[in-house]
């Protein structure tokens, strides 16, 4: 349309796009939008106002502007000796019956026939999304991989149906509400075992999934979260199943991990050295922060320190981010010594900070411009533990005079 040389009547443009409205709808706040535009500021970039006045949008409700959209074919089809395409009236959403049809004896074909639906358009999700569907498709999960579980299948259909199931969930993007409303120990423990034996693929959405309702779930369900869901959390972070699930991974055990037993139960699952391994190999700085931000959480009981300390990169990588991420990783970092400066330093932690480069590291923290807090607490490690460190010759002398033993 932008090529055509003729004039386009303004309210035919929508103030998103800027293109002709195909689908033109209007919001609360009395503006009217191409559904494309809206539906992609409101529902995927999360935004609660209206682009046009900024005001804030009471409902997310959009309404066909029939008249409009009339207005617009009527116009199309009078200019199209110059080159304008008429506009085809959009396509209806998909109906509670369609659905109800879809989902009343579900099979692959079925539910990859629903999976198209949900990928045409927004409209299309949230219309799933306020069905049942959401519902019986975690109940679906559920009892698919309790048969795979009890006949040790290999049933392809049954694989078939719970990966279908887990990525129409996936696509459909769901608000906080639906998510807290799947959100229970049966779903979570189905969803383990997809972690445990499931395609590559499936084992992905699978923790995309558990990242969202992690998020938005009360301490009282993250706490019921069984040690074997902890070990899957680690092998999705060793597998490397793709970047976003490894990041997923890495969300869920910092939604989880301050509450309850769950920093023990990851500690005896394995989590640790497979953090501290992939913290060795990591080069994106969202990633390490994150690996650091769970690191520290560990450290906070007694048996993640030990295990830290136990991994023979475990102290020296951790002293080496330092600095060379971002300030939040610096400040994880910092943390982390200060937890096993504080309450694990044996003559031999100690020693190995000295030899590795730790002291040296929290020496430059103290001189160097960076964060209050992280400074106080480099410091506070030095003057701990000052006797041990004095005569080490990266300690400058005027430290050693400020934090005498």
């Amino acid at each position: 349309m932008a090529e055509i040389d003729i004039d386009i009547p303004t309210y035919f443009l929508c103030p998103i796009t800027l293109d002709i409205m195909k689908d033109p709808v209007t919001i609360c706040t009395g503006i009217t939008y191409d559904r494309e535009g809206i539906e992609h500021w409101i529902f995927s970039q999360k935004k609660n106002t209206c682009p046009s006045t900024k005001q804030l949008l009471e409902n997310p409700d959009l309404t066909p502007n029939i008249t409009l959209r009339r207005l617009i074919q009527s116009w199309c089809h009078l200019h199209a000796a110059d080159g304008v395409q008429r506009l085809p009236t959009p396509k209806s959403p998909v109906t509670t019956a369609q659905l109800h049809n879809l989902l009343k004896h579900p099979t692959p074909k079925s539910l990859q026939t629903l999976k198209f639906i949900a990928s045409e358009n927004q409209t299309n999700r949230r219309c799933i999304e306020a069905s049942s569907a959401p519902s019986i498709l975690s109940s679906l999960i559920v009892e698919k991989t309790a048969e795979l579980s009890r006949a040790g299948s290999e049933s392809e259909d049954l694989r078939k149906i719970c990966n279908e199931a887990l990525s129409i969930l996936h696509t459909l993007n769901l608000n906080e509400f639906s998510l807290k409303a799947l959100a229970n120990l049966q779903f979570i423990d189905s969803l383990t075992i997809i972690m445990n034996s499931g395609s590559y693929e499936s084992r992905a959405y699978a923790i995309m999934l558990l990242k969202s309702m992690a998020e938005v779930s009360d301490p009282t369900l993250l706490i019921g979260f069984k040690p074997a869901f902890f070990s899957e959390l680690g092998k999705i972070l060793s597998d490397e199943v793709s970047e976003k699930a490894s990041k997923a991974a890495l969300k869920v055990l910092i939604s989880a991990c301050p509450w309850g037993r769950n920093r023990i139960k990851a500690v005896e699952n394995g989590v640790i050295p497979v953090l501290i391994d992939l913290l060795l190999d990591s080069s994106a700085k969202r990633t390490a922060e994150m690996i650091l931000m769970v690191l520290d959480l560990v450290c906070q009981c007694a048996e993640g320190r030990a295990e830290l300390l136990k991994h023979g990169a475990g102290l020296a990588v951790v002293s080496k981010k330092i600095f060379r991420v971002s300030q939040v990783a610096s400040e994880r970092g910092v943390r982390i010594l200060y937890s096993i400066s504080r309450f694990s330093a044996t003559k031999g932690v100690l020693m190995e900070m000295l030899q590795i480069g730790v002291v040296a590291k929290l020496c430059l923290v103290v001189q160097v411009d960076c964060g209050s807090k992280m400074k106080e607490r480099a410091k506070e490690i030095l003057k701990l533990h000052a006797r041990q460190w004095r005569n080490s010759p990266c300690i400058p002398s005027n430290l050693i005079s400020s934090y005498p033993s």
